[in-house]
């Protein structure tokens, strides 16, 4: 069975980004959502570990780069917050489900449900039809959107976070494990953004600095009227260029948005800054994606 048309692949390459509609199972998607409640249901974070998560600027910069916690999450699973979720004993203030902004970044090596979703057989036919000789996974996530409080993700690429030498070697799999609308922050892109570079990094600081990490260069600003809507069902997956400009509004609904993402980068002739915030590690390098 063919995942993936040649026509698709074009057109993946022409806007930075596909939707391919049921790629999933309910079944699947429903599997993911069952481990993930349990995983919630048993997390135990300590309250020096209670970290907010934002995409504003200087909030990142300071509740994120200052973090230990979050610096060392690449090969662990740990858990991040929205705001407004905690009171000032750091106790819960909404019940812990709806706490949680996203868990991450190796749910891809840690939980078999979701390692065995990311090295499934399609979505390695799926890298395969897209030329990737020896994909690796970078860091995974499991995104909750919560109903009402769902954070807003301004417009960002994701080479900025992840950036390699020379671009263009990143891709995100974005799995939708239930609707995504408009109302509850479904993704929104600028066709064709992935062709002109980046202008902003997060780079790590040098070791004993504070904060952990620091912006380099600026965001563009974007018009409203480039962005085009991808609400999506249950089951579908989007493929997103490293380097194409995306964004997601606040969850105003009344219903999550959960998602399983991950990243894989074509480790083939390619140089992993080891600027980034996120690093392989002695416990776990970046594993193929190809088994």
């Amino acid at each position: 069975m063919d995942f993936i048309t040649e026509e698709q692949i074009q057109k993946y390459r022409q806007d930075g980004y596909l939707v391919l509609e049921g790629f999933f199972s309910p079944e699947e998607c429903d599997a993911l959502r069952e481990r993930m409640a349990v995983i919630v249901e048993r997390m135990d974070v300590p309250l020096h570990c209670r970290t907010e998560f934002s995409t504003e600027q200087e909030e990142q910069l300071k509740t994120q780069g200052s973090a230990d916690y979050f610096m060392s999450s690449g090969d662990k699973v740990r858990f991040f917050f929205e705001k407004g979720v905690f009171d000032s004993q750091g106790d819960f203030l909404v019940p812990r489900e709806r706490s949680v902004n996203k868990i991450g970044h190796a749910l891809h090596a840690s939980e078999p449900v979701f390692k065995n979703v990311t090295h499934s057989p399609k979505v390695q036919e799926l890298s395969r039809k897209l030329d990737f000789k020896q994909p690796v996974v970078v860091q995974s996530m499991y995104i909750f959107k919560q109903p009402g409080i769902g954070g807003e993700v301004t417009p960002h690429q994701d080479a900025t976070f992840l950036y390699t030498e020379p671009l263009g070697r990143v891709m995100g799999v974005w799995i939708a494990l239930e609707d995504a609308t408009e109302e509850n922050g479904c993704l929104w892109f600028i066709p064709g953004s992935h062709k002109t570079g980046i202008t902003r990094r997060m780079v790590r600081t040098p070791a004993g600095t504070f904060p952990r990490t620091q912006f380099i260069g600026s965001e563009r600003t974007y018009a409203d009227e480039k962005f085009v809507m991808a609400p999506v069902k249950k089951g579908s997956l989007i493929l997103i260029h490293g380097e194409v400009v995306h964004r997601s509004a606040m969850n105003s609904s009344n219903h999550s948005r959960h998602v399983y993402t991950f990243h894989i980068m074509e480790s083939e002739n390619t140089r992993w800054s080891a600027e980034n915030w996120l690093q392989p590690t002695q416990e776990l390098p970046f594993p193929s994606l190809y088994t």
